[in-house]
């Protein structure tokens, strides 16, 4: 979707519940993504002559969304050695509270995927972005975004169709 002239009240509204969902996929917590969410839409509002300009806004909001958490995270992590060099910190389980938006068997397949891989299922198939801009949102290569969805795919195929499996052993 182009936003090129599009407003940001406008841009927010079709595109706000998609970051949600491919950042929902992501992190695994329903509060954590919605306050994720909100505050990439809020740095989109503060540079919205230069995030309306980008070729697919909608994964700048999602990216940001994600690099924040990251950065929440090593901070936490920071924090905890420091108050406890013995302790290992580790990335919060996911709690459940996302199974009114995803099927559980589908959000507990998801959230068995290495990270990168949900982060590639998430802008391909939830904000529909196209291998490049998926690519590009992720800094990481086109090829690596082919390899990532197809050992997703076929991750999710095997937690999600079993049977298929047995019927069809390659």
């Amino acid at each position: 979707m182009g936003t090129q002239g599009l407003d940001f009240e406008e841009f927010y509204h079709r595109s706000r519940d998609d970051c949600f969902r491919a950042v929902l996929v992501s992190v695994g917590d329903q509060d954590a993504a919605q306050e994720l969410v909100a505050e990439a839409f809020a740095r989109a509002c503060a540079s919205w002559r230069t995030v309306s300009g980008h070729p697919a806004p909608a994964a700048w909001v999602v990216r940001t969304a994600l690099n924040t958490n990251v950065s929440r995270w090593r901070r936490r992590r920071r924090e905890m050695l420091v108050a406890d060099p013995g302790a290992m910190a580790d990335r919060p389980a996911a709690d459940g509270t996302a199974d009114s938006i995803f099927d559980p068997r589908i959000k507990t397949a998801l959230m068995r995927l290495p990270a990168r891989q949900r982060q590639v299922v998430a802008l391909r198939l939830l904000l529909d972005l196209d291998t490049k801009q998926t690519a590009d949102a992720l800094g990481i290569t086109p090829n690596t975004v082919m390899a990532h969805m197809a050992q997703a795919l076929a991750a999710l195929r095997n937690d999600l169709m079993p049977e298929r499996q047995q019927e069809n052993p390659s």
